[in-house]
């Protein structure tokens, strides 16, 4: 008998690699955002390492702005995995992208994980899996709680404050850039444009759509003190 750990084993991924950065100028000026250091490695080799480790062999980066260093970054190391890159001749849209890259995945029909190239993260991939498959789901989202930037107030129930709390999680889940998605989620992105306005919804309405909570690290790159806050927190990890 096959278990469900055996069926959930996903070897396939995506990596979308081809927005402009442009909260990131002047560092996107010269090199695509997800080449962005944090502590000295490039978030897509962070990437690379982590889909690697979790039992992916083969990953599709799909790329567009500045693509040819790029490639060249990721043709001139050595990877841990076997890495194809496919160009978008024209901006597609992340749903778009996310089509365009699954159809040059080694076997488009088996499951894939897909991550945005801007995502420093760590958690379980494995169990991610294990989740969308149990739920026989089409497509699991990963739900990250970002810290809120500003410190709360705690009150109690007569409105007397009883605490302060420094940068607490949001009660609020939000879509963290990662995935699982079946086959045949391929015929259900749209060609341009994106998938949370798009695919997402209609998931949801069929309940074919799965939310995991991300239990680890997770920030997205978006500005020059998130590469700071990264490293900080990489350095903690490892100290």
């Amino acid at each position: 008998m096959t278990s469900r750990t055996e069926v959930a084993v996903v070897r396939q991924a995506v990596i979308l690699a081809g927005g402009q950065g442009s909260r990131l100028k002047p560092f996107t000026d010269t090199r695509p955002k997800p080449m962005i250091e944090i502590a000295g490695r490039c978030i897509i080799d962070h990437q690379l390492q982590w889909l690697a480790d979790a039992g992916v062999t083969d990953v599709t980066v799909s790329a567009g702005h500045l693509h040819d260093v790029l490639i060249e970054h990721l043709t001139s190391n050595t990877q841990p995995l076997r890495v194809d890159t496919v160009v978008e001749d024209e901006p597609l849209g992340r749903g778009g992208g996310l089509k365009y890259a699954g159809r040059h995945l080694p076997d488009p029909s088996a499951p894939w994980y897909a991550l945005n190239g801007d995502i420093w993260t760590r958690f379980d991939l494995t169990a991610m899996a294990a989740y969308h498959a149990e739920r026989e789901a089409v497509a699991t989202i990963g739900l990250a709680r970002p810290r809120i930037p500003w410190g709360v107030v705690e009150l109690d129930d007569f409105g007397r404050v009883t605490d302060f709390v420094e940068s607490p999680p949001s009660p609020y889940p939000i879509n963290g850039g990662i995935y699982v998605f079946a086959g045949e989620i391929l015929d259900l992105l749209p060609d341009v444009g994106d998938h949370e306005r798009s695919t997402f919804p209609l998931l949801a309405k069929q309940r074919r759509l799965a939310g995991f909570p991300i239990e680890g690290y997770w920030r997205a790159i978006d500005t020059a003190k998130d590469i700071r806050e990264a490293a900080k927190e990489l350095a903690k990890a490892t100290s």
